[in-house]
């Protein structure tokens, strides 16, 4: 039932955020007031009273496309190939990031945008991440994130631990157990493998059914390993039992060394 909202230092918010305030109150035929107050005797920039002309320009119903628009004036676009960003990539992921950016400068560019390469889908059941305490940095870490995402073997995970050992201290687990996602990644990626997944007793890997396989080097894995075979929808499994093994990911990382890289 709440019909008036009052908003003191309106001047210290954004104007989307000035919109959706106004917008908690009043409902259907119900008349509402928004008070935006602000201090007369402070020095106010310029941006600022652009924000508050506009939230008080724009009251009729459906503005927020022009409200939208206005914001996009007085702020700008943003320098989305630099290192000052207006939104955060990171909530998409840097390989999706990326892959969205290429395609967009393809299709501006009047070309027909390649296909993505096929990405592993990997849902293991670890805690893998930056923690904050780790790298305090936002954009620091978002970079970090970046080279994680670009690692493809061994020797690129072993040279980014360097890298981080060198400017942050000693890795975590959490991100030690990223890197390993991010190498386990790549390498079933390039081995046809479409998606790894993992329950209580088992991880899963699925290879691609269009992919031929050596039955050879198949059988070497099995020697090797506690995995074994079967058929699941037309596409080959393999099924590498984790109830006995203390390092999953380590193990994780040797097959698929054993399987791309042997």
């Amino acid at each position: 039932n709440a019909n008036t909202i009052i908003i003191e230092d309106a001047d210290r918010l954004g104007l989307s955020q000035l919109y959706q305030l106004r917008g908690r109150v009043g409902r259907g035929s119900v008349r509402a007031y928004a008070y935006m107050l602000y201090n007369p005797g402070k020095q106010m920039n310029e941006n600022a009273r652009k924000r508050l002309d506009a939230i008080k320009e724009f009251t009729r119903f459906g503005s927020g496309f022009r409200i939208a628009m206005r914001d996009l004036q007085i702020r700008g676009s943003g320098n989305i190939l630099g290192a000052n960003q207006s939104g955060h990539f990171a909530n998409v992921g840097y390989e999706m990031y990326c892959r969205l950016l290429a395609r967009a400068v393809a299709e501006s560019m009047g070309e027909e945008p390649e296909e993505p390469p096929k990405v592993c889908e990997v849902a293991l059941r670890v805690d893998a991440y930056i923690p904050k305490d780790y790298i305090e940095s936002e954009e620091e870490r978002i970079l970090a994130y970046r080279k994680i995402a670009l690692i493809e073997d061994r020797k690129d995970m072993e040279r980014v631990i360097d890298e981080l050992t060198d400017v942050y201290s000693d890795v975590p687990e959490p991100t030690l157990d990223l890197l390993k996602v991010a190498m386990i990644k790549s390498l079933a990626s390039r081995g046809g493998i479409v998606r790894i997944d993992q329950d209580h007793s088992q991880v899963i890997f699925t290879f691609d059914g269009n992919v031929s396989y050596d039955p050879r080097k198949l059988s070497e894995l099995g020697n090797s390993y506690p995995v074994r075979f079967r058929q699941k929808q037309e596409r080959t499994q393999m099924l590498l039992d984790v109830r006995r093994l203390e390092g999953v990911l380590d193990t994780c990382c040797e097959l698929m060394e054993s399987l791309v890289c042997n």
